[in-house]
């Protein structure tokens, strides 16, 4: 089913305060819940997203409103739809695993063999019943994939013991960032992410960067998580991070901070926060709303390993 487009507003302001003070931004951008919301209401919101009080006067200056995805602004909902004839949707989050994949840079990529081919089956079942059995070679970090605390700490909790209700149907809050880094500013900082309520849910982060998926150019130049970024997100109660990028830490050999620091990873599965990496199509959520789902099978003494991501999406009728 379409979903209908969003639009955003935006603008420069200045706002004025009862009790003295002044506060002005320029290029500012904000969610709106339609095309035809008027400049009173427009005002109202940026009042409510900045969470201002005693404000007396808002002006707003070079209006335009443009069809473009929401981040994210408070006030503006993104809650599910309910109701007879709300649809859900589910969408895809993972890149599928191939022979040959290249997921990390100087990790295996993996191998696929048959155990047991089609035609050597027919000999062992009755006429017209056959049967393929093949073996897959790979490393736990392959395609889309999710960390557990024993994949950065000896005696951490593997993936057997991970809590299923941590990784099923969680509440998604997702970070459109495409346009909240650079090049020479790649770290995702806590500011960034300071304006929502994450308590309880999926942090998800849209870079953008899964459009290099499989080619040489995602092994350099990757977006990624601070340290102070992860730091605020496990103060903040987020049960799970992820991200469509290389790593959730700066893993350039390049750049001074990817020689083997990371602590993005230690802090979160330090404190029981898991991590799925190389996610997709993160575009396609809404910044909240969906219900995302990433659970590996339960193999014991290992750390890592692929994931079914998906998020289910509910659609107004």
């Amino acid at each position: 089913m379409a979903t209908a487009p969003d639009f955003r507003a935006h603008f420069d302001f200045d706002i004025r305060f009862a009790n003295g003070g002044a506060l002005s931004g320029t290029g500012f951008r904000l969610d709106l819940p339609s095309a035809d919301t008027g400049e009173n209401e427009i005002a109202r919101l940026l009042v409510q997203h900045l969470g201002l009080a005693l404000v007396d006067e808002v002006e707003l200056r070079g209006l335009r409103i443009v069809e473009e995805p929401h981040r994210g602004s408070r006030g503006v909902s993104s809650a599910p739809t309910t109701g007879p004839d709300a649809a859900t949707r589910v969408i895809d989050l993972s890149h599928p695993i191939r022979a040959g994949l290249v997921t990390y840079p100087g990790l295996p990529a993996p191998t696929i063999t048959p155990h047991l081919t089609r035609e050597d089956s027919r000999a062992r079942y009755a006429p017209g019943t056959e049967f393929a059995m093949d073996i897959i070679t790979m490393v736990g970090n392959t395609g889309t994939y999710l960390d557990s605390p024993y994949h950065r700490y000896e005696g951490g909790t593997d993936l057997a013991g991970l809590d299923l209700s941590t990784l099923v149907g969680l509440r998604a809050e997702v970070f459109h960032l495409e346009d909240a880094w650079t090049p020479e500013r790649r770290g995702i900082r806590a500011e960034t992410l300071a304006d929502r309520d994450v308590r309880g849910a999926a942090v998800l982060l849209h870079t953008g960067w899964d459009r290099w998926f499989g080619r040489p150019e995602y092994g350099h130049g990757a977006p990624f998580l601070t340290g102070e970024g992860a730091q605020w997100l496990i103060d903040a109660g987020a049960v799970l991070v992820g991200i469509d990028s290389l790593n959730i830490d700066d893993a350039d050999p390049s750049t001074g901070s990817g020689g083997g620091e990371r602590p993005a990873h230690s802090l979160l599965l330090a404190a029981g926060v898991h991590v799925v990496e190389h996610l997709t199509n993160l575009a396609e959520l809404p910044p909240s709303g969906a219900l995302f789902t990433a659970a590996p099978p339960a193999v014991e003494g290992f750390g890592t390993f692929p994931v079914c991501a998906f998020a289910q999406v509910t659609d107004a009728p």
